[in-house]
């Protein structure tokens, strides 16, 4: 993916701020993967608004950390692996896709495999890029 080097209205570059897009989706991955919640709640931006399954929203970084520890705590074991789809750079805002391959296993010991997308907002707060809002697809599910 090919972007401009050229300074939006925030003065940083398209580049610089896919540097930090991408260490939020990091931050992210890494804490599902770790499962450290203090680590993933870090990718969230103070109002961020989070669209897992349903028409639910779940708002503001706290309610959005202690959902997920609550949703986690139903899979001993889970595995993440994410790609960046495109990202459009708008100054300090941004939006984009990603999509995910996890396998996870419950508590019952059902072993899970499931591939989704993510449509993403992001926003550039004290010079650090975290998710606004997160929309996830589920694309497909299997039990293996």
């Amino acid at each position: 993916m090919r972007h401009s080097r050229s300074a939006g209205r925030s003065g940083m570059s398209d580049d610089d701020a896919m540097v930090g897009i991408n260490a939020a989706l990091a931050r992210y991955v890494d804490g599902v993967n770790q499962r450290n919640a203090a680590l993933w709640g870090t990718s969230w931006d103070v109002d961020a608004e989070w669209y897992l399954f349903g028409p639910q929203t779940i708002s503001g970084r706290e309610a959005i950390v202690a959902a997920w520890e609550d949703a986690m705590a139903g899979f001993p074991f889970v595995v993440m692996h994410v790609s960046q789809g495109h990202v459009t750079v708008n100054g300090d805002t941004a939006t984009g896709r990603s999509y995910t391959n996890e396998l996870a296993r419950t508590r019952d010991g059902q072993r899970l495999r499931v591939l989704g997308q993510y449509d993403d907002r992001y926003r550039r707060r004290d010079g650090k890029w975290a998710f606004s809002c997160r929309r996830f697809t589920m694309l497909d599910t299997e039990q293996c």
